[in-house]
């Protein structure tokens, strides 16, 4: 009788190894899907709106989407670094309300030039998280609730700052700039294939780094097919948004500050400590890392990254008013971070997941407001795509323990 043993190498490896959906199954389990799903829902949600309305993808609609999806996305980008530690930060809305608040205060009613403006704006925002990263660090007291203490107390100071105004218009074109920019095709096609060579290089360093430290490194082929891939979608991206008003500025901003932060945080020792502080925070302190700055600087940066958003929101509306940073903005910054793959429990996650959940959230509404359908949908669709986000992450946790304990 012939075994696995009396048969080729190659035939008895392939025999053993698991089948597609098996080993999609198991890939699930430990966590290690990436940002499949959140790519799958969104290819779904934007084929169901498109068949809905055949506006949906034109490129005037893909156009405002992105330009919808910046505030969003950048506001996302400081949560997914709190999230990564197994902490919540709860004041972001408000926080960017009160320093777009600050911004246009000082613009409109005091004549400061829009540039210094815009830094008082986000240094509103960094002071703020170091207060609040301070109260957790210094007293330990949980995040949850100093920052549910700011989602109350930093909306009166938005009230105060607005005083009777209530809604303040603003006129100045750097911050109108800001959302209201749309780059030539000849400049977006530059960026777009500047951006291909510099993932090249990359991957090919990265590559060369690994083989000579003598790591297993994917093969060229491979490498080729991503950068293709990627060279494909960004190149499409940039002719379907050139086809109506060109690359939105904004769009940029946002996809800028993700670069940056997964650089820091993939590649820099400060994103490594960061990492270990929410995986284990007590292996982290004995390790030597200091997990009290790693927590106060990681508060600070997702108050000065909620001030940008809040900075974004304002330009794109050209007013401030009392509900500014109100609303649906903490829900969807939130949301966004989960459902583009980071983890709840800390740890595990990266900051494109920032923009993919930021565009799986503003397809939903911009999809459902163009066929008209009431909030009420948009809040049952969100909270249920967030909980299915959520339900997987906890599957994948569940799978990392049970392979833990084996």
């Amino acid at each position: 009788m012939s075994t696995v043993a009396d048969k080729p190498p190659a035939l008895a490896e392939d025999e053993d190894q698991p089948g597609f959906a098996l080993q999609a199954w198991r890939r699930l389990r430990q966590g290690e899907l990436g940002p499949l799903p959140a790519l799958l829902a969104l290819a779904l949600i934007w084929a169901a709106f498109q068949i809905a309305n055949p506006n949906f993808l034109s490129p005037r609609n893909l156009s405002n989407l992105v330009s919808q999806t910046a505030a969003v996305g950048t506001i996302s980008v400081g949560v997914v670094l709190v999230l990564l530690l197994g902490e919540i930060d709860l004041s972001v809305g408000q926080v960017s309300g009160l320093s777009a608040a600050v911004m246009t205060v000082l613009n409109v009613q005091h004549g400061i030039p829009g540039p210094v403006a815009i830094i008082a704006g986000i240094m509103t925002g960094a002071l703020i998280g170091l207060l609040q990263g301070f109260w957790i660090t210094r007293f330990g007291v949980p995040s949850f609730i100093v920052t549910l203490a700011g989602l109350i107390g930093w909306q009166g100071a938005l009230l105060y700052v607005l005083g009777q105004t209530g809604t303040i218009n603003i006129n100045d074109p750097v911050i109108i700039g800001l959302t209201g920019t749309f780059l030539s095709p000849v400049v977006g096609y530059g960026i777009g294939v500047l951006a291909v060579v510099v993932y090249a290089a990359n991957l090919v360093i990265g590559q060369r780094r690994r083989r000579a430290a003598g790591l297993e490194a994917a093969p060229i082929n491979r490498l080729a097919v991503r950068i293709g891939i990627v060279a494909a979608a960004i190149l499409v991206a940039i002719g379907v948004l050139s086809a109506d008003r060109g690359v939105p500025l904004a769009g940029l901003i946002l996809v800028g500050f993700v670069v940056l932060f997964d650089l820091i945080v993939r590649r820099t020792t400060y994103g490594r400590h960061l990492f270990a502080v929410g995986g284990n925070a007590e292996a982290a302190r004995r390790a030597g890392i200091s997990v009290n700055t790693i927590r106060l600087s990681v508060f600070v940066l997702a108050s000065t990254l909620a001030a940008c958003g809040g900075i974004l929101f304002a330009s794109r509306l050209f007013a401030v008013n009392y509900s500014s940073g109100g609303g649906d903005v903490l829900i969807d910054a939130i949301a966004a971070a989960v459902i583009g793959g980071t983890s709840l429990f800390g740890g595990r996650g990266t900051v494109w997941s920032a923009l993919l959940g930021a565009f799986v959230i503003q397809s939903i509404e911009n999809g459902l407001d163009l066929i008209a359908l009431p909030s009420t949908v948009k809040y049952m669709v969100t909270g249920a795509v967030m909980l299915f986000a959520v339900t997987l992450d906890a599957i994948a946790r569940q799978g990392r323990q049970a392979s833990g304990r084996a």
